[in-house]
């Protein structure tokens, strides 16, 4: 089994909002704001395809966020390649890195399973470039790329198909998945429990307690996974291609919970001023920043997401100047004079 940790990034950006102005007799005009709707998130692939006898090449997997709504969570992606073609894994991502991707590589080089974490705002596209070896036959079959997270409001587009010899394939809909118990249902608060979550259509799905998610993997009827590390009364959901479920039964913490994590630091801000209507892009740079969420003075920041060492956020409204922190598990980042940001008439 070949896992490794790439990190990329995510720049953040911003919602297209449309105003509608309306006006009455002897009424002053109105404004009315579109109504928000719910994340999507759709996948893709194009690229160099295999064509004999060309031993090696790669294409890319894009999966894009939709409506107008935040997608936040983990996202799933899965890459199934027929006999014939293998590959080492995903040889890129975006960057820089305000999120985190992990990929495991199955053994025989035919499955590529990865976990991107982070925000995407609306309209977004972020990609990973796959490479592939054909080891000197001319391949056949199909390459399958799914997509699955929990906040997905429509999963008719999360399954894409490319038939060798013949071209992208209508994309397909999942089924949806159901989930009828699970084995175990206590723990301790450091995780580390073996959980079989049972149920229907869970193929590459991925686990979740509460929001965090378990490391394991699934088959159409059931999934193996260690519990993280918690507190309280979890929900245990699977998330699919085809959808959410969530078992009957909650996981339920014993015990400590996990230590906390360190708590964060910034040390600088890849912009420092901005107008006061807000909108500014920009990076806050640290450590420990992983999970984060961003302030500017007591003003929430929007389209936020943290990796390890960046924060992509983009600025609210405000006046004079004020610190740009982060707050984690691990706590509030201290103030100092490398946060500061200044808001321009």
């Amino acid at each position: 089994m070949i896992t490794r940790l790439v990190r990329g990034g995510l720049a953040a950006a911003l919602a297209a909002t449309t105003l509608a102005a309306g006006a009455a007799v002897s009424v002053a005009a109105t404004t009315a704001r579109t109504a928000v709707t719910g994340p999507n998130v759709s996948v893709t692939q194009a690229g160099n395809y295999p064509i004999f006898p060309v031993d090696s090449t790669n294409f890319a997997v894009t999966w894009t966020s939709n409506g107008t709504a935040d997608l936040t969570g983990p996202t799933r992606l899965t890459v199934d390649l027929p006999p014939g073609l293998t590959t080492s894994g995903a040889a890129f991502t975006a960057s820089p890195a305000d999120y985190t991707f992990t990929e495991t590589v199955s053994p025989d080089g035919r499955r590529l399973e990865a976990v991107f974490t982070g925000t995407r705002a609306p309209g977004r596209s972020d990609f990973m470039k796959v490479y592939v070896a054909s080891h000197g036959t001319k391949p056949s079959g199909a390459i399958t790329v799914t997509v699955a997270n929990a906040g997905d409001s429509d999963p008719s587009d999360n399954v894409s198909t490319y038939l060798l010899g013949s071209g992208l394939q209508p994309r397909a809909t999942a089924p949806a998945p159901a989930v009828t118990g699970i084995g175990t249902t206590t723990g301790p608060g450091a995780g580390g429990t073996a959980v079989t979550v049972s149920g229907s259509h869970l193929s590459n799905g991925f686990v979740l307690f509460g929001g965090t998610p378990a490391n394991g993997s699934c088959t159409d009827t059931a999934c193996t996974v260690t519990a993280p590390g918690g507190s309280g009364n979890a929900p245990v959901t699977v998330v699919t291609p085809g959808g959410s479920a969530t078992a009957p039964a909650t996981f339920d913490y014993t015990g400590a919970p996990p230590a906390p994590p360190a708590a964060p630091v910034v040390t600088n801000l890849t912009t420092r001023s901005g107008p006061a209507a807000g909108g500014t892009q920009l990076y806050v740079q640290g450590s420990n920043l992983t999970s984060g969420t961003v302030a500017f003075g007591s003003v929430p920041a929007g389209h936020v997401s943290c990796g390890p060492t960046f924060c992509s956020a983009t600025a609210p409204a405000g006046t004079g100047t004020v610190d740009v922190t982060v707050t984690t598990a691990g706590g509030t980042s201290a103030v100092g004079t490398a946060d500061r940001y200044t808001y321009t008439a």
